[in-house]
């Protein structure tokens, strides 16, 4: 599953308070400054992918008339040209190895902007990072679906998309996250 920027506070949030409760860490400046600098590290490669995308949609725009023509399956052809530049673009397409990626970063940036230490190997730190990223991901959906029923046990009924909408959401997601311990 793809992380979104929506995601990304929640993600790092997590993260900060996963390795807090792991005994492991010092954090020398709080958990908000580890959340922070996670929260860098995955907006980050959200706009690397974003880019290629983009430049995906480009080609395939650019090529519109021939890929009619040929009936090509459009959604097979940009995953197609999208793994050929995702290493131009520094993109890993495998989620599993994405997020191991990720995990390295974000514990390379914590380390040299001196916000944690530690006397463990750094794998085990990394590996914490990386269970609190797929942890968050394989929840999400049961928190969404959590969500999504609670508001229609609501009287009043909300449009999705609309502003009342988004605010009710944001604000039972963040309890159902609290609940959870993620928040």
């Amino acid at each position: 599953m793809k992380i979104s920027l929506k995601t990304v506070p929640h993600i790092s949030s997590k993260i900060a308070i996963d390795l807090n409760r792991s005994g492991v860490v010092t954090m020398t400046k709080g958990l908000e400054s580890v959340s922070q600098e996670a929260q860098k590290v995955l907006i980050e490669n959200i706009k690397q992918e974003v880019a290629l995308e983009e430049k995906v949609h480009d080609i395939c725009d650019e090529n519109e008339e021939q890929i009619e023509f040929n009936l090509v399956d459009e959604r097979q052809l940009f995953f197609m040209i999208k793994k050929k530049l995702a290493p131009e673009y520094g993109i890993i397409l495998n989620y599993e190895e994405r997020f191991s990626d990720l995990s390295h970063k974000i514990l390379d940036e914590l380390y040299e902007e001196d916000l944690i230490h530690f006397e463990v190997t750094e794998n085990r730190i990394k590996n914490s990072i990386y269970s609190s990223i797929t942890s968050f991901i394989s929840e999400s959906s049961e928190i969404e679906d959590a969500v999504m029923n609670k508001i229609r046990t609501y009287k009043k009924k909300y449009i999705p998309g609309s502003v009342e909408f988004d605010i009710l959401y944001e604000k039972i997601y963040k309890e159902e996250l609290l609940k959870r311990g993620m928040e």
